[in-house]
């Protein structure tokens, strides 16, 4: 891989854009404007990050968490671009351009997860595999598609949302092929034949998957513009700016989760305090904590202090690997190879959050509850819809529930005449997992008649 050909100013049909030659406002940075203005990345406000449904006004939601992540993510670019630029002599990019691609990626990394967290994603996927769902097996004979609803990815889901022409109305978030490559970090298909997993068993892109059937095309595309080396013929290497925007969600999601564990009480202070500690190292200052009465504002210190030290980490760890990433050789988290005096305590960190925040009896509760509700809002529409398809005109007379499920649908999720049943069910699957958690809970209870309308 080039660093040269791995920026790239291209978009969905404009592969040849006039470039922007200010630095003032770059095709990179209008990235970000156009996830932030978007209604996905909106919806984020409410979806779950640690706790489902907080009382507390201080835990995270997704937004917040995106919003953190892409300061991070906007660090670790700004500091690794400016030492790749001087390696490389790269005249025609500048540092912030490397920020502005980590920031977007980061800040659009969580926007197609589906309501109360990965128990959301869980149980779109068990719909198809142990539920109702299974009725559709044998129409959808495509192995690859069903795998996609089967073991159905909030990343690929983003990728969708973020590449998908939306007809009602007239337009998509349609961001530059180098920001939706940074944003892939599992650039490769739901199913894997089996030779090719044993092949690349280990590598941390090959894990999960990026993208569905419907943007098979569009994924190949874009990768194969930027020159990104092929693995298959339906995978490839990540983008080398993906393993910072990893490191970036790795980073918040472990201190500052963390940090919401110790302010709502999941975790003991002095224990969250003395794993801080360690995580920021040599860089504690002691008198000027020591400052600090409050605990919370201690917290708070220990937390900026630790993602400093994890930047520095991190971007030393990159720019030791850079080579090996773009010549494919290197496929690691990066938080998953920091120095011991560093991970050891950090994987502490880790640990403890696992079991006291995220297995928590509140956390567990509320999971399950999501779980039901996923699957029967689910059910519901993709009811309604393939009625729909089937009906049409008469649908009110034939299938009348199904005719006032359809009118709640919005207009872009009604384009079905063309469509199979895939498609059809992958754009219901769309449209649930867009929901936040509240929207979901009070339509589920209207629905099925627990709560009326007011």
């Amino acid at each position: 891989m080039n660093w040269n050909t791995l920026f790239s100013e291209a978009r969905i049909g404009d592969l040849n854009p006039v470039r922007v030659s200010t630095p003032d406002r770059t095709n990179f940075e209008r990235d970000f404007d156009r996830v932030v203005f978007s209604s996905a990345f909106r919806r984020l406000q409410d979806k779950t990050q640690v706790i489902p449904l907080p009382e507390s006004d201080f835990v995270h939601s997704r937004l917040t968490h995106s919003l953190e992540v892409s300061c991070v993510a906007r660090s670790l670019g700004k500091i690794v671009g400016k030492e790749i630029i001087s390696k490389y002599n790269l005249s025609d990019l500048h540092a912030s351009d490397f920020g502005a691609v980590c920031a977007t990626a980061a800040l659009a990394h969580d926007i197609g997860n589906p309501p109360f967290g990965h128990s959301g994603e869980s149980s779109i996927s068990d719909y198809f595999s142990n539920g109702k769902g299974m009725q559709f097996r044998d129409s959808i004979a495509d192995e690859n598609k069903w795998a996609d609803l089967t073991n159905f990815e909030g990343n690929a889901n983003g990728f969708k949302i973020l590449t998908n022409f939306n007809e009602a109305s007239g337009g998509n978030i349609n961001l530059t092929y180098t920001t939706l490559a940074a944003f892939t970090k599992y650039p490769t298909r739901s199913n894997k034949l089996a030779e090719h997993a044993a092949i690349h068993k280990g590598k941390v892109s090959q894990k999960k998957y990026g993208y569905f059937q419907s943007e098979a095309e569009i994924f190949k595309q874009l990768f194969t513009h930027l020159e990104i080396d092929r693995l298959t013929d339906y995978s490839f290497n990540r983008h080398p700016l993906a393993y910072l925007v990893e490191a970036a969600d790795d980073i918040c999601y472990r201190i500052i989760d963390f940090e919401d564990g110790i302010r709502i009480g999941l975790i003991d202070f002095r224990t969250g305090e003395e794993l801080l500690k360690a995580v920021v190292g040599k860089d504690f200052d002691v008198t000027r904590y020591n400052l600090v009465t409050d605990n919370r504002e201690k917290i708070s210190y220990l937390r900026a202090k630790a993602i400093n030290t994890l930047i520095n980490a991190c971007t030393k760890l990159f720019l030791e690997k850079e080579e090996d990433i773009c010549n494919g050789k290197f496929d690691q988290s990066l938080i998953d190879i920091l120095a011991k005096e560093i991970g050891e305590p950090l994987n502490e960190l880790h640990t403890i959050s696992r079991k006291n925040i995220y297995q928590s009896k509140q956390v567990l509760e509320i999971e399950a509850a999501g779980f039901t509700i996923v699957a029967e809002l689910l059910d519901l529409f993709i009811t309604a819809v393939n009625d729909f398809h089937i009906h049409g005109k008469d649908l009110r007379k034939k299938r009348p529930y199904s005719e006032k499920i359809i009118s709640l649908l919005p207009a872009q999720f009604l384009q079905y005449e063309k469509s199979d049943l895939y498609s059809r069910i992958l754009r219901v699957c769309e449209f649930v997992a867009g929901m936040t958690d509240s929207y979901a809970l009070t339509l589920f209870r209207k629905l099925k008649g627990i709560e009326l309308p007011k």
